[in-house]
């Protein structure tokens, strides 16, 4: 006779102090000094690896989140986190001229815009949960700065600006989305 699966024990969606939490938190803290080993040295093993390590790190706070139970804060925190961490990382980029400040610019615009208009569409009871292309939007974040850390020879520069801009049309592409899902969530909301 088959069995069902039991459930874990695990944290409530009102949990604040969560290892996948504990994860977020620690990415954030960590990015200063990344940002230091970027305008103090540039494009080094070193901060590739910090770099490497901190993109990981955003997998295994969504792990840990789905084994022990998602939580609001941390649905809250983790996508904070990961704009955090990237854009911090971009515009040390910037700052030793290994990004053209326009792109980290629009990517920098849509995310906090995104920030601010998920957080009013949940103040009127207004869920746009994240889409499948928005992971693929981050992760080829990841890869541009990854690229541009990489002590390479000058393809480096042109590889990561390529991956930067692909990033933009990206970013650019999933904010729409978030537009039109809020749209047709506050439709449906009002439709009740």
């Amino acid at each position: 006779m088959a069995t069902t699966p039991t459930s874990h024990s695990g944290f409530g969606p009102s949990a604040l102090a969560t290892p996948a939490n504990a994860v977020t938190i620690a990415r954030v803290v960590a990015t200063p000094v990344l940002v230091g080993m970027i305008v103090r040295d540039g494009a080094t093993w070193p901060a590739f690896l910090f770099w490497f390590v901190l993109s990981c790190t955003d997998g295994v706070d969504g792990w840990l989140a789905r084994r022990q139970g998602t939580t609001r804060s941390g649905a809250f925190l983790d996508p904070l986190a990961d704009k955090v961490v990237v854009l911090s990382a971009m515009v040390a980029l910037v700052a030793i001229g290994a990004f053209w400040w326009l792109p980290v610019m629009l990517i920098a615009g849509r995310e906090i815009w995104i920030v601010a208009y998920r957080t009013s569409a949940g103040r009127r009871g207004i869920s746009v949960p994240a889409r499948a292309t928005a992971k693929v939007k981050t992760v080829v974040q990841d890869c541009a700065v990854g690229f541009a850390l990489l002590p390479w020879t000058a393809d480096r520069a042109r590889i990561a600006s390529t991956v930067l801009w692909v990033a933009v049309g990206l970013t650019l592409f999933t904010g729409a989305q978030y537009l039109l899902d809020g749209r047709r969530a506050s439709q449906v909301s009002s439709a009740m």
